[in-house]
């Protein structure tokens, strides 16, 4: 299974508009953040993880030919703001998207897009079919998923555990019970927002204790902000194992599940 990092910024990206600070004025292609949002690529099947405002840039860098289903973590416009783009893929691959979301997303979904779902349609919009999940695992083209609920602030979201790994962003707690499903995880990737401490979003410590704490072969940071650091900085201050992950980094993971 190979996964790729196709964002790896928060809601505003990097560089932020008319910021003139040293990271949103870098030159390091490494400090040039889309929107969060990642690809799964096993046995011929894509599934991309969040569909934000980036969703199309991301799919024309990543060169993604095909997709058959997108899996969202909550409805923050940063993670669902590009599902209208969808209609490329309707177009390529004749078919509706399937959108995979807890009840609560779909709902979201559903006032965000009601041109989508309106009982008369205007020719030419996304076309989208929704499949609920709750808490227990399901699968996608056989590849198994296994939600793990978390906590952005008081907002309910889910991380995602496929083989060994597992992604959590927009999230600074995840419940004891929940923990469970990580362990022996190989990969573990985790939101951090900035070195300071966030409402809703691990710090940099908060995230690099979480990673320490499953032991996992390789950890990544994603889903930061410019007040972050370069990535340059950042990179040399983490821990062998774990890497300050940016646009386009992608690698290939066990599928021993």
């Amino acid at each position: 299974m190979k996964f790729t990092f196709l964002g790896t910024g928060t809601s505003q990206g990097i560089p932020v508009i008319a910021c003139q600070c040293p990271v949103c004025q870098s030159n390091d292609y490494r400090d040039k953040r889309l929107r969060t949002s990642a690809l799964i690529e096993y046995n011929g099947v894509n599934i991309a993880i969040d569909a934000g405002p980036d969703f199309r840039q991301q799919m024309l860098n990543s060169k993604v030919k095909s997709l058959n289903a997108i899996l969202l973590t909550h409805e923050h416009r940063d993670h669902i703001a590009g599902l209208d783009d969808v209609r490329a893929f309707n177009w390529i691959m004749q078919r509706p998207m399937d959108i995979w979301a807890e009840q609560r997303v779909q709902e979201s979904i559903r006032k965000e897009l009601s041109y989508v779902f309106a009982d008369s349609k205007y020719p030419g919009i996304p076309e989208i079919v929704m499949h609920d999940f709750n808490g227990h695992p399901f699968e996608i083209s056989n590849i198994k998923i296994i939600p793990i609920r978390g906590y952005h602030h008081k907002l309910p979201i889910y991380g995602f555990r496929i083989g060994d790994l597992t992604y959590i962003t927009d999230a600074n707690f995840i419940p004891e019970e929940e923990k469970v499903k990580i362990v022996g995880t190989k990969y573990l990737i985790v939101n951090a927002l900035r070195r300071q401490r966030h409402m809703s979003h691990f710090s940099l410590q908060e995230a690099l204790k979480f990673i320490s704490d499953f032991s996992p072969r390789r950890g990544f940071i994603t889903h930061v902000s410019h007040q972050m650091g370069l990535y340059v900085d950042i990179s040399n201050e983490l821990p062998d194992n774990v890497c300050f992950a940016y646009d386009g980094l992608s690698f290939e993971v066990d599928t021993n599940h």
